[in-house]
């Protein structure tokens, strides 16, 4: 391949995920695109997604990354070498101005379980590489370590959880939501959001560009593919479906639904996602089935788009509304997809990669999080039933969302503690929301909820190894993230046994 004269490779390796770079010659006239790096996602056993999107000026307030308002060609290369020098896949895609010059190619005709290295050519010059790596064959036990996270409040705290992941080299990261905050700068953070609380298609692009101008967001996008679902505060915080949490900032319903509008049209450029995702007006299809050959199926899930409103006017409340057994935090439409997934017994370990905290966790009092699987219980229960009806090995809920790390058993009857324990959940800390944490490993309410078996107030995230006998899970913890770096150590891991629910002690 035939190089600009202003593009050239550093030597050495670059520090994310130990892949060459490349980067502008000094003087070059026009400026170095890919500021917000690379990565991959939603593997196939023959494809994967790649994604870019160029913004030689990230942190414009237009939210166009400093790029003029024309569509850009753009080449992409797919090689089983860092140094490319045989290449497996390429071809030429455009980069819309109406799509903030973002980049989502299908890399396809590949081979299953293999691993891939990537990069992009435009204006002259190359992208950082990235690594990825297809899904097995569907007939393959192919053994594999996953990390999964959330929460990654920017003015909170530095990304070292992420620098951690990339070190880690996980064959798939999980991404379970709040990968951005909306809100406006606040006072006495480690960090700043730059602008006010992001209402518009360009709030939302910025606020996407300035999380993904940091380096060690970076390393982790390009160290894996990835598998991407919302929460809340890609749009605003706490919303259900169409209703606020709040009216601040004052909008109009229109207004709302432009919001809502901007905030999934930002979301899928700014993520390796499938074509089959893209946005329709004010919805984003994002419920969806990953396998990893015969070993693991992701349930990959949506818990806003069609939720209830928060029963008893949302928070931590005695509601006996939340028993109501009309409510759904899913949709009935979701529900069925999830359990006919279940049903079809796909692999040995089903994932159900999802947002929030899904044990029953009562205080003293009978209180519980509204926002939560506790404020749509029957919705819980038709889940857990149904994956009992369908004889399901091996439930694994995956969670997200309250900024702690939790280990849980979950039971047919939560309020019986002989009750038989029919899955397991594991629940990933925020990678910076809520800051340092102040290390407590009481569990709260376990006198309430002896189901809840680990907790801790750390931030980090979980890194997991998948086989047919086994999963082991480690609560990777950051001492603080006040500070940038420090050392990543596992905090407590549990073994969850083919056929037995529920936590071992590793």
């Amino acid at each position: 391949m035939t190089l600009h004269r202003r593009t050239f490779i550093l030597g050495g390796l670059a520090a994310a995920g130990g892949v060459a770079i490349a980067s502008p010659a000094a003087g070059a006239a026009t400026p170095f695109p890919f500021k917000l790096g690379v990565t991959s996602g939603d593997p196939a056993p023959d494809s994967v997604v790649l994604w870019t999107r160029l913004a030689p000026s990230p942190l414009n307030a237009d939210g166009q990354g400093g790029m003029p308002n024309a569509d850009v060609a753009v080449d992409w290369q797919v090689s089983t070498s860092e140094t490319f020098g045989t290449l497996v896949a390429s071809g030429t895609v455009t980069a819309h101005y109406a799509e903030a010059h973002s980049v989502h190619v299908v890399a396809g005709g590949l081979n299953p379980d293999a691993e891939y290295y990537y990069r992009f050519r435009a204006q002259g010059f190359l992208s950082p590489v990235g690594r990825t790596r297809t899904t097995p064959a569907v007939t393959t036990a192919s053994s594999f370590t996953m990390a999964f996270a959330s929460c990654a409040h920017y003015e909170t705290g530095y990304y070292t959880a992420y620098r951690g992941i990339a070190n880690d080299r996980p064959d798939v990261v999980l991404h379970l939501g709040d990968y951005i905050y909306e809100g406006a700068a606040r006072t006495g953070q480690v960090r700043a959001h730059l602008g006010a609380e992001c209402v518009s298609l360009a709030d939302y692009r910025r606020r996407y560009a300035q999380y993904k101008s940091d380096p060690d967001l970076q390393a982790a996008h390009a160290a894996a593919p990835w598998i991407v679902v919302p929460d809340d505060h890609e749009v605003e915080n706490n919303y259900a479906t169409n209703t606020r949490a709040d009216s601040s900032p004052a909008l109009t319903s229109a207004q709302w639904v432009a919001r809502r509008t901007a905030a999934y049209q930002a979301y899928y450029e700014n993520m390796p996602l499938r074509p089959a995702s893209k946005p329709s007006g004010n919805s984003i299809p994002l419920y969806r089935r990953v396998r990893w050959g015969s070993l693991a199926t992701f349930h990959m899930m949506d818990t806003r788009q069609f939720r209830d409103d928060q029963a008893c006017g949302d928070g931590w409340k005695v509601c006996s509304d939340a028993d109501s057994t009309t409510r759904t935090i899913t949709g009935t439409a979701e529900e069925a997809w999830l359990l006919d997934g279940l049903g079809q017994h796909l692999g040995n370990w089903d994932f159900i990669g999802q947002q929030v905290f899904f044990a029953r966790q009562f205080d003293s009092t009978g209180a519980a999080n509204m926002d939560a699987w506790d404020g749509y219980r029957q919705s819980r229960a038709r889940i857990q039933q149904g994956w009992r009806d369908r004889s399901v090995r091996n439930p694994v809920v995956l969670s997200g969302d309250v900024h702690r790390a939790w280990a849980n058993e979950l039971k047919a009857d939560y309020s019986t503690s002989t009750s038989a324990v029919i899955g397991t959940e594991l629940v990933c800390t925020s990678i910076t929301s809520d800051g340092d944490g102040n290390g407590s490993t009481t569990i709260p309410n376990v006198a309430t909820n002896p189901h809840l078996k680990f907790y801790q107030d750390r931030r980090g995230y979980t890194l997991a190894s998948v086989t047919p006998s086994q999963v082991k899970a480690d609560f990777r913890s950051v001492a603080k993230v006040s500070e940038h770096g420090g050392a990543i150590t596992t905090a407590k891991s549990f073994v969850i046994l083919d056929g037995k629910p529920g936590l071992q002690t590793a």
